[in-house]
């Protein structure tokens, strides 16, 4: 339980993720200890955890594993995975690479859309532990901090949903809804300018295109916590609306924004949104990338690109903290001060 106390109690302390203003603190506290016996309760009826490290461990080493072999010049690529609230933490990560020895790394977001409350807050992070533990910075960094029509993510997405989609009788195969699901995101971040809605319908738009448009879709959102306004409409909102016409022949729930399977999909989707429904039956949900090996030789090619191109980070990263640094504590102003060449140079606080 104290495992998952303490996750909760690092996500609702991020100010950059979920506002709270200067209640912050006690708030986070207060929710993390309400939810954690539900979150554990949910965790035991997905196998008894998440399986997320699993699949970005094994994504990682994979990636590495082609690009030994697609990028010589550049080989040996070492695996590291470090996560914003829950073990191993970006902390424990980067003093594990320290003792390694590693000097230049690529940090590489798993989330393909861009928002500063996900990607963002993972920056600001590696940039205070940087603070802490790298000040003479022996580790130059680069950053992929987008990657919302990447063609191994679409291709593989796509995939997944003609798949789902053959599993409902051929004559309404293509009368069965696409609703593509992705985290929501508070309106007090949208509304400072986040690229999140923007890049996430990117990524829908490109894989209708792959699948020529063949059904009808939407874009809905999951996953809102609190009373403030977030970005709508509601996953289970739009199923269960749906799901009582009688047009509806059949729904493919597709995790858009997620890389892996997650307590998101594995509970909230799979569990709860079909013990809500009155028809089950017709709503049937793509599986998530995890293992698929068109989707893991995109990131290798991904990461390929981004070392050949000489690029430190998207031309889009210094609007993004521009836009979002006066929200968040203890960051930078300019995303130069974190990656690039820094060797030998002491950042001053």
């Amino acid at each position: 339980m104290s495992e998952t106390y303490d996750f909760l109690l690092r996500l609702f302390s991020d100010g950059d993720l979920i506002p709270l203003g200067i209640f912050q603190k006690p708030l986070a506290k207060f929710i993390a200890y309400r939810r954690t016996p539900e979150i554990e309760k949910h965790y035991e009826e997905i196998g008894g955890g998440s399986p997320i490290r699993y699949w970005s461990e094994y994504q990682c080493k994979k990636v590495c594993e082609i690009l030994d072999k697609t990028s010589p010049q550049t080989a040996p690529h070492n695996p590291y995975v470090a996560f914003r609230y829950a073990n191993p933490l970006t902390e424990d990560t980067l003093s594990q690479m320290l003792k390694d020895g590693v000097e230049r790394a690529v940090a590489f977001s798993q989330y393909p859309q861009f928002s500063y409350s996900t990607t963002g807050s993972t920056m600001n992070e590696l940039y205070r532990q940087t603070l802490k533990l790298d000040p003479n910075r022996t580790i130059n960094w680069s950053f992929i901090d987008r990657w919302p029509k990447q063609k191994g993510l679409v291709n593989a997405f796509s995939k997944h949903i003609v798949d789902k989609i053959k599993e409902f009788p051929e004559e309404t195969r293509d009368k069965v809804m696409i609703l593509f699901s992705a985290h929501s995101l508070p309106m007090e971040v949208v509304n400072r300018g986040d690229s999140y809605p923007a890049e996430v319908a990117s990524t829908v738009y490109a894989i209708m295109e792959k699948l020529k448009f063949s059904n009808p879709y939407r874009l809905v959102w999951q996953s809102q916590v609190g009373p403030k306004p977030w970005l709508g409409g509601q996953t289970a909102k739009i199923v269960k609306k749906l799901e009582t016409k009688e047009e509806t022949k059949g729904i493919v729930l597709v995790p858009v924004a997620f890389t892996s399977d997650h307590i998101e999909t594995l509970h909230e989707i799979d569990i709860e949104l079909a013990e809500e429904c009155k028809r089950p039956e017709i709503i049937k949900r793509a599986e998530s990338l995890n293992g698929n090996e068109e989707f893991i030789e995109g990131l290798a090619d991904l990461v390929k690109e981004h070392l050949e191109s000489g690029k430190l980070y998207s031309n889009q990263l210094e609007l993004d903290a521009l836009l979002g640094r006066e929200y968040a504590k203890d960051t930078f102003k300019h995303p130069n001060e974190m990656f690039g060449d820094h060797s030998k140079k002491q950042i001053k606080n």
